[in-house]
């Protein structure tokens, strides 16, 4: 289900240098259309010792006990094959595609024409070294969250994922490990696995699944099945003030299929069938009131739609360090209807719906605006039920090479939303000031600008660093079930720290941030420290 609710934007890796006899990009057009005699991969390993400012016998030693990603990992993401014609839609396309891979650090296609009408076909890759830590902290409102581990990326050069993850909040205590192969075997077939042992329950998920890979992919199809146990605590001002326990058992099942892309736009079609079995219940040893939602059992047939519009852009110092990362400029819209029905099992008769759509404008080379709106929810009875309405809108506004000023907002409008699905505002959501989950309602607006700093500095080659001036700006409305419905509007201002790694954690920046609250309840500590990895800026 998620796929028809999220709205995608990829972030990739920094362009590696040239190679000796590779085409400029200049000659591209003059390919277009050329028989494809050879894919040459140009492989680097995580340092370039070649390199005087990385021959260094640290980097030699990571480099020797680096496994290097597989040729076959590789060759089976590109979307083209030796005897087809060359078409740099698809490496474009191709290089997004390996740009997002968590193992490659950056990814370039050229071309070099071996003869007229021939090209060879030069795949360029780095590796990041794919055993990394993970660590995050913060404290606020008197409470600690933290979260470590490791992940390989990259296990054996094969493209799969293996992580191992411990994280302690005042919600719970949780053991973790997931595994990932995008690619089972040689085929376009992904698996997401996840186990978790919670001091609160315990969680199960898995996922296999065929999905549109390209722009130009005919066909999807799949399931996945998610089984969770927990206790779940309300909060009113960021104090603990009711519980109570859940258990979910998921499963859903689709296909699809599509014409490929026409034109500029692919359009897909999907249709599945949804279990989502929902029961609450009092903890077993209560420490807090009780507040119980009803019981939900859904099960529907389901048809989706989803629109992609071709339009990518690349840039660098938006949302990453001296990175190329990719955004969709275009137009993408995703529809789901489905009808849950008592005589398919359900607890209830309900139309389940969901819509979502983002469009870029402007450019990024100087400023642009990227807008998004989802709305979700249930009609039963002829009255509609956990119905919402996202927006968001980021804008960049480019000063120069090494500055950025930044904006957001993000709102949300409830209406009868059901008690397992709040909406919060606090410090894991926007208002870098407060504690997590401060406030409790049905609706919210959270605002943030930023003046961004990109620096030349790269400790050791390792670390690129940037830094932020930040204010934030939210209120929540509507009923609270665990208390009073709040109705002051929060605000914060801090700076912040950005260290993004060039050698391992892909794509993730480490934040250390200091905020003071300018309003708020005597309880909230007067400096806000936070140190976590992000997937942006």
């Amino acid at each position: 289900m998620r796929q028809h609710f999220l709205l995608i934007a990829c972030f990739g890796g920094l362009f590696a240098p040239a190679a000796d006899g590779i085409a400029d990009d200049t000659a591209e057009t003059d390919v277009e259309g050329a028989t494809i005699r050879h894919i040459v991969l140009d492989k680097s390993n995580i340092f370039d010792v070649t390199n005087p400012d990385e021959d260094k016998w640290l980097y030699r030693i990571a480099n020797r006990f680096h496994v290097v990603t597989r040729n076959s990992t590789i060759t089976k993401q590109l979307l083209f094959e030796p005897g087809e014609r060359y078409s740099r839609r698809l490496a474009e396309e191709s290089e997004r595609i390996l740009r997002q891979r968590k193992y490659i650090y950056d990814a370039e296609i050229r071309t070099t024409e071996v003869e007229p009408g021939v090209v060879d076909v030069h795949v360029i890759t780095r590796d990041i070294w794919s055993l990394a830590p993970e660590i995050s902290f913060s404290r606020g409102g008197g409470e600690n969250k933290w979260r470590a581990g490791f992940e390989e990326s990259n296990l054996f050069g094969r493209g799969q994922s293996l992580q191992f993850t411990y994280a302690e909040d005042k919600y719970r205590d949780s053991s973790s490990i997931s595994f990932v192969d995008e690619h089972l075997g040689r085929s376009r077939v992904a698996l997401y696995s996840r186990i978790a042992d919670n001091s609160d329950g315990e969680a199960q998920f898995l996922s296999i699944a065929r999905p549109f890979y390209a722009l130009d992919a005919r066909w999807t199809a799949g399931g996945s099945v998610h089984a969770d146990t927990r206790e779940t605590t309300l909060y009113s001002d960021g104090d603990e003030a009711a519980e109570f326990g859940h258990d979910r058992d998921f499963v859903t099942v689709f296909g699809g299929w599509s014409k490929g892309l026409r034109g500029r736009f692919a359009r897909r079609w999907t249709y599945g069938v949804t279990f989502d079995d929902n029961r609450f219940s009092e903890v077993a040893e209560p420490t807090l009131p009780a507040v119980l939602p009803a019981d939900r059992k859904l099960v529907y047939p389901y048809l989706g739609f989803e629109l992609v519009e071709d339009e990518f852009v690349t840039s660098q110092n938006k949302d990453q360090i001296s990175r190329t990362e990719d955004f969709l400029m275009g137009r993408r819209l995703t529809a789901l209807l489905g009808w849950s029905d008592d005589s398919f099992g359900a607890d209830r008769d309900a139309l389940v719906y969901g819509l979502s759509a983002s469009q870029g404008f402007g450019t990024l080379g100087e400023h642009a605006l990227l807008l998004a709106v989802q709305a979700q929810g249930r009609l039963e009875s002829g009255d509609t039920r956990n119905a919402q309405i996202r927006l968001s809108a980021r804008y960049y506004l480019r000063q120069s090479d090494k500055r950025l000023f930044f904006a957001s907002i993000s709102a949300s409008a409830g209406h009868a939303l059901d008690i397992d699905n709040r909406v919060f505002a606090g410090g894991d959501t926007g208002l870098r000031g407060y504690p997590v989950n401060y406030r409790n309602g049905e609706s919210s607006l959270v605002a943030s600008v930023e003046q961004r700093y990109f620096t030349d500095w790269y400790p050791w080659r390792l670390f690129h660093v940037g830094g932020a001036l930040f204010v934030d700006v939210g209120r929540v409305w509507g009923p609270n079930p665990a208390g009073p419905e709040p109705r002051e509007w929060l605000a914060n201002a801090g700076i912040g720290l950005r260290i993004a790694p060039t050698r391992f954690s892909s794509r993730k920046i480490f934040h250390l941030d200091i905020a003071t609250p300018l309003n708020g309840d005597d309880s909230i500590d007067s400096v806000q420290i936070s140190f976590r990895a992000k997937r942006g800026f």
